[in-house]
This record gives structure tokens, C-alpha cells and sequence, in this order.
């Protein structure tokens, strides 16, 4: 019979039939930056099987310094790709390319289910998430919360790709295995940290309004860490936020907006692995700072790190939140407040948050001088 508690099948399907593995994670940064622990430690664990990870262009960047068993692939969902048609498209690229063997997918929404569709009525296995929607509902719902935490995102993938016969243990160190990038790849956006600088970068800025503290009050977080001797703070932002950061900017001379232009995640990640601390909203580059293994004093409003979504590693010491009996209201952040305030967010002072920049500063036992 089978080896490690597989059966005979297990082994025969996994090691044999299943050679070229469909990974599919079309959309949602945050989600898709969540795959890279759990796919690299897979691609570790199984050198003799390709992997091939679809999801949307913007984020096929993320994958730096891949495994040489795993090719990445951009699909543009809205054009190549759209409808009923261009996944009945893209299922036909992908079995001419690679004669996929089995399918797992990561996102379980409505044009993943048309995609697998096709693989399956050509009898090719598709294993697909559980996304806990149930758990979820008890914890986001207005009265009666069942305040437990859930299963993490990163834990739902693992157990799809067990259900495939594929069995790994958590090998992934960081993007840049465990250490800090080279200094030449970011050199046009900043000079190498100095001896005795420390670096903080804050990310203000989320997708829904559940998520966002009040910019005025982030920047006066802005305000005090900028005041601190041998400080550089670097503000992460989309094209469409540069002006306020670079308001921000303008003000001090150690300060710097990476929102000026798109400097790509490569370039991007390698800067944020020198970095010392990030404050961040429950928010993609919660993940993004996670991934380099750079310590995030993460925001929380409407939504929770009950609900699974915590960034990888990350310490709940420097979660700042308040208890509230309507908090979570929200998974993803977009539902409206039931008060019209949300005052999850605007009711947390800037030096709570501040206070937690330096304790992380503190536990690496880091002297922040003012």
C-alpha cells in the first residue's frame, strides 16, 4: 500500500500522472501575494514536477527569484481572456503549452469554475479552495459574532495542494532567501542605508474605505517619524495617491515617495528588504513587507486578523486595533459603517501607532534618538 500515510493511488497520482500542475490566482494583489510562501515550498518539495501560476500581469511581477520548476504567466482577464470564450481560450493555451495534469485553484470565484469546467470535461482533476464563507459570516455579522480566528488564507491554499497528493513543508525564507537585496538595484530611487540609519516605510493607503486611516491623522505619524535623527521614511502608493505623498515629500529632506513613478515590484521589494519597520493597512503591502521579512505595524478598521488574513510571519504584537464589539463588519474592507463613522479607524491615536514603531525599533534593539 502507500508510504507517509498515502495510499497506493495518492502516490501513483501525485508522482507519476501529475507532472505539469495549473495554479490559478487571477485577481486581488494581497491574495496572490499570499501564494508565494506556500507555492515556492511546494516547487521546493517537488523539483521534478513544472508548476505554472496564472494570475493577473501587475502581479506576475511579484515572483522574484522563483523556483526554476515554476513559470509564471500573465493573464489579461479583460481582453485576451474575457468571457465564456476567453477562458474557453485560455484552457486551450494552457493543455497546448504544458498538457496540464491537474488544476488548483486558489481563487474558487464563478470564471475559475468556468476554466476548471474545461479541464474537468477532458477528465484532468481540478482541486479547488475552500474559502471558509461560512466562518466568515459568523464573524463579520452585526450581532451574535462567533469572535474565533480563522483558518489563514496561506493554510487554505497548503490544504489544496495536500488534497492533490502533494505534501511539502514550509521551506520559503524570503523573496531574497532570507537576506537583504543588492543596494545597486533600488540605487535611482535612494543612496545604500548608511551605518546607524534606519529605515521605515508606510503604506497609507488601502482599496476600501474599511481599511484606510484618516490621512490626516497617518500624517502626523508622517510628521513624527520624519523628526527623528537618522531616519529615512519611504511612502508606498499607487499612481493615483502621488499627490498627497508627494505633498508629504516636500517637506522633509528624508523623506521619499516611491508613488512618483512605477519603479516595479522588483525594484521596489529589493528597497523594502533594507527597510527596518512598515506601517501598513490590512492591505497588499502588509503581504508585500511579509514577503522580505520586514517587520509591518499593521492598521485594522472594518476589518480582522481573525479572518485569516494576517501577513505572513508577522508578529500580532504589532497589530494596532480597537476593541469594539461591531469590529469585524467586514472581510475585504467595503461594506459601509454601520455608523458612518468608522471609528475602528478614527478613533486610534497617532501615537499608538507610533508607540508600536518603537517597540519594534526596541526589539531589535534599535535606539530610536529624537
Amino acid at each position: 500500500m502507500g508510504t507517509a500515510g498515502k495510499t497506493e493511488k495518492d502516490v501513483l497520482l501525485s508522482d507519476e500522472r501529475y507532472h505539469n500542475v495549473l495554479i490559478v490566482r487571477l485577481n486581488a494583489l494581497s491574495d496572490v501575494a499570499m501564494t508565494v510562501p506556500v507555492v515556492y515550498s511546494v516547487c521546493a518539495a517537488h523539483p521534478d514536477k513544472c508548476f505554472i501560476m496564472l494570475t493577473q500581469p501587475v502581479a506576475s511581477t511579484l515572483f522574484v527569484n522563483k523556483p526554476a520548476n515554476l513559470d509564471v504567466i500573465a493573464v489579461d482577464v479583460k481582453v485576451k481572456y474575457h468571457g465564456l470564450k476567453g477562458m474557453y481560450k485560455l484552457y486551450r493555451d494552457m493543455m497546448d503549452a504544458y498538457g496540464i495534469d491537474v488544476v488548483i485553484d486558489l481563487q474558487g470565484i464563478f470564471r475559475t469554475w468556468i476554466l476548471g469546467m474545461f479541464f474537468s470535461l477532458r477528465g484532468i482533476p481540478v482541486k479547488r479552495i475552500d474559502k471558509g464563507k461560512r466562518g466568515k459570516r459568523a464573524l463579520t455579522r452585526r450581532y451574535n459574532k462567533r469572535m474565533f480566528p480563522l483558518i489563514s488564507f496561506r493554510e487554505r491554499y497548503r490544504e489544496v495542494f495536500y488534497r492533490a497528493g502533494f505534501a511539502f513543508q514550509e521551506t520559503f525564507k524570503s523573496l531574497f532567501e532570507g537576506k537583504k537585496a543588492d543596494s545597486s538595484v533600488f540605487a535611482e530611487i535612494s543612496q545604500p542605508k548608511k551605518a546607524g540609519e534606519r529605515w521605515i516605510a508606510v503604506a497609507p493607503f488601502a482599496k476600501y474605505p474599511g481599511k484606510v486611516y484618516p490621512i490626516h491623522l497617518m500624517k502626523k505619524v508622517v510628521d513624527e517619524v520624519a523628526s527623528w535623527e537618522n531616519v529615512k521614511v519611504f511612502l508606498c502608493g499607487s499612481a493615483e495617491e502621488h499627490k498627497i505623498l508627494a505633498q508629504w515629500e516636500a517637506e522633509y529632506d528624508n523623506v521619499t515617495s516611491l508613488a512618483v513613478k512605477k519603479y516595479g515590484f522588483p525594484l521596489e521589494l529589493s528597497l523594502l528588504s533594507h527597510c527596518d519597520v512598515m506601517v501598513s493597512m490590512d492591505s497588499a503591502n502588509m503581504h508585500l513587507a511579509s514577503l522580505v521579512c520586514v517587520p509591518v505595524v499593521s492598521v485594522w478598521g472594518a476589518t480582522h486578523p481573525y479572518c485569516g488574513y494576517m501577513g505572513w510571519h508577522q508578529d500580532m504584537k504589532n497589530v494596532v486595533q480597537l476593541n469594539m464589539v461591531c469590529r469585524p463588519c467586514s472581510v475585504f474592507g467595503d461594506k459601509p459603517c454601520h455608523f458612518k463613522d468608522f471609528f475602528c479607524l478614527s478613533g486610534i491615536s497617532p501615537a499608538l501607532i507610533v508607540s508600536r514603531i518603537k517597540n519594534v525599533f526596541e526589539g531589535n534593539r534599535i535606539k530610536v534618538e529624537q
